[in-house]
């Protein structure tokens, strides 16, 4: 009686092992599915790190669109129509500097509408951008403020042309060295919502420029808004 019970242990232990392996085998099928799964599935474009390459990058998606946009209205040239390119009538967006310039720009042309693809809001990338690339020359403007410094640019003015030595003994470039970086800072720290928004817009516009789709955008007509 003792050795009839081996035969049913040993039997058992078969059909126990033969479960778990049963048990196992859809577990591994399904992790060599998603394996599989994983390595078809399409990997995200590389974006360039550094900003000439992000800019690089913008620029090109950007005369892409410019020049399916010329060749759908058919103003592609040679010569390109420019009042296509940048937009016919009074301008309708319009940014003035502390400096005192006026900058306006069209909302109909094709060179809008890139910028509406690559930004999504054109007019607030207008203003943001705008107000960036003048950083310094509001810096600059704000540095008259200060005496010594409209006296140096009163004794640089009084100059020759090509009076190295007079430009240089006036004091200017030295003096302006010195002050600029504060006073850009100040204007930094006072355009910071301006500087926030530029980034954002340009980090939107470089995802759009790598994934840029084979069919163009959506044309946009003076007077409506983009959808």
């Amino acid at each position: 009686m003792g050795t009839s019970a081996a035969p049913g242990r040993a039997t058992e232990r078969r059909t126990t092992r033969a479960r778990a392996a049963a048990a196992a085998a859809p577990a591994a099928l399904l992790a060599v599915f998603l394996a599989s799964g994983c390595a078809a599935a399409p990997r995200p474009p590389s974006l360039p790190t550094s900003e000439r390459g992000r800019s690089d990058m913008i620029k090109a998606a950007q005369q892409v669109l410019v020049d399916r946009c010329m060749t759908a209205r058919h103003a592609a040239g040679p010569p390109p129509r420019e009042d296509v390119l940048f937009g016919t009538g009074p301008a309708e967006l319009s940014v003035t500097l502390t400096t005192g310039y006026t900058v306006r720009t069209h909302t109909d042309g094709c060179l809008a509408e890139a910028h509406r693809y690559l930004y999504g809001d054109q007019e607030r990338w207008f203003r943001a951008e705008v107000t960036v690339n003048n950083l310094r020359p509001e810096a600059q403007a704000g540095l008259r403020q200060d005496p010594a410094y409209r006296a140096a640019l009163a004794r640089r003015a009084a100059c020759a042309d090509r009076d190295t030595r007079c430009a240089d003994a006036s004091g200017l470039e030295q003096l302006r060295t010195r002050l600029e970086p504060a006073r850009l800072a100040e204007v930094r720290a006072a355009h910071r919502e301006e500087i926030a928004t530029y980034d954002r817009l340009r980090d939107r516009a470089v995802h759009r420029a790598a994934a840029l789709p084979a069919e163009p955008p959506t044309p946009h007509r003076k007077g409506h808004a983009p959808s």
